[in-house]
């Protein structure tokens, strides 16, 4: 092995850094010290008033930025009926302070961590099943841990000191042994910081675009169907105004081919190129076909209905399979087809559900769930237009998003060195 490849640097730099000395390699407890935290429950915290607000180790894994700026996130406070009298002042978050959420149910999240970079002067302490670190010397400036701690290298060591069978954790000092690597020169900390955060910045401001833009088209499905209790729709093409609408069973509008549904035992399942749908999308790819049109197939699992998880309703095209756990229904008109498909992904269907323990909908319900359609079939067309040209729109935005997350990743392991071959 060469010295080169020896030394602790990335394998990308910026121009004005090249030649500067390789990073430093520390241990974590040379570089943080741990400071206590609290255990406050969920049913301890609210989020309409307080004095002193709360992070919880669940906020970290599915809300938190990389980079905590408490004027940008949905902080809860702690009761007021709760007393902070034996809490340390020294317990309270400061900015450069690095918070670890200690328990994760997989290990993509166990030590999932936040940088605090602004706290806008409001009192904030690390809660339930965190880890709260503060930097010994400031070697390091504020944004730059952030990052660090999501370095592949970093990662792996957290990962690897986990433990756990159900619920994996990392405890305080399996943290402290771990390696940290950092250049000593503030400068090019605050250049890969720059870097990194203003592509997380446009990764924030294109995930609101997405978001924004599905606020939208639901806003405009509220408009084009029909409210409860009402005839027509609030939101019409002008040509249609005075054209009727009707409210029909599904099992009017629609062909059920449930009966030539054929489930594959996983013994007689044979791996080939023809996509096997369940209620949650693809879950394989078998060989030979059942079908070979435009359907649509709908959930009848009770749990995915209510959780939402994926869409109920989903249109499948071509040689396609569908197990027993999806209905499969076929339109005369695509178009009717795409207004009951977002229709259907619109509402609530827990009124249909049948069963107590595994709750589904069965084909007699899904049969009876009422419809709202235009008479007019050009105005079914314009209004499946429209939505189909907002689906586009919304899948053309995500793809766009999707993009930019291995861009990041990429960037990431250029910017950090890698710790093989480096004597630990």
């Amino acid at each position: 092995m060469s010295e080169q490849a020896k030394k602790l640097v990335p394998e990308k730099r910026f121009s004005e850094f090249r030649s500067a000395e390789e990073w430093e390699l520390s241990q974590f407890s040379e570089v943080y010290n741990l400071h206590t935290t609290n255990s406050y429950s969920r049913d301890m915290l609210n989020y309409e008033n307080g004095s002193v607000k709360n992070i919880h180790y669940g906020d970290i894994h599915t809300k938190f930025q990389i980079l905590f700026d408490i004027t940008k996130e949905t902080v809860p406070f702690i009761n007021p009926s709760e007393s902070l009298e034996k809490i340390k002042p020294e317990s309270y978050c400061v900015e450069g302070d690095i918070v670890f959420a200690d328990a994760s149910e997989d290990l993509a999240g166990v030590g999932k961590s936040i940088e605090i970079v602004n706290l806008n002067n409001e009192p904030l302490l690390s809660g339930l099943h965190t880890l709260l670190a503060r930097q010994k010397d400031n070697k390091l400036v504020i944004g730059f841990g952030g990052h660090l701690f999501k370095s592949a290298g970093i990662r792996k060591q957290i990962q690897k000191e986990s433990q756990g069978a159900k619920v994996l954790g990392i405890s305080g000092g399996r943290l402290s042994g771990i390696k940290v690597y950092f250049p000593s020169d503030k400068q090019e900390q605050q250049k890969i910081t720059d870097c990194l955060s203003s592509l997380d910045d446009l990764i924030t401001a294109q995930s609101q675009k997405v978001e924004a833009l599905k606020q939208h088209k639901k806003g405009l499905m509220q408009q084009l169907f029909p409210a409860e209790g009402e005839t027509f729709p609030k939101l019409r093409f002008p040509e249609f105004e005075n054209e009727p609408w009707n409210i029909k069973p599904l099992g009017k509008v629609a062909d059920n081919l449930d009966f030539k549904r054929v489930p594959i035992t996983e013994s007689d399942r044979k791996k080939g190129a023809t996509p096997y749908y369940g209620a949650s999308g693809i879950i394989d790819y078998v060989e030979g076909y059942i079908f070979d049109e435009d359907l649509l197939c709908i959930s009848e699992d009770g749990a995915n209905l209510v959780a939402r998880s994926y869409p109920i309703a989903f249109s499948i095209s071509g040689k396609t399979w569908v197990n027993n756990h999806a209905h499969v229904l076929k339109f005369k008109k695509k178009f009717t087809q795409t207004i009951i498909e977002n229709y259907l992904n619109s509402i609530s269907l827990e009124d249909y559900l049948t069963g107590m323990a595994q709750p589904k909908l069965n084909q007699a319900k899904l049969e009876i769930i009422p419809i709202p359609l235009p008479e007019n079939e050009d105005e079914q067309k314009k209004i499946a237009n429209l939505l189909s040209s907002m689906d586009e729109l919304i899948t053309t935005q995500i793809q766009k998003l999707e993009a930019y997350k291995p861009h990041k990743n990429g960037l990431m392991q250029q910017l950090f060195p890698s710790l093989k071959g480096i004597e630990k």
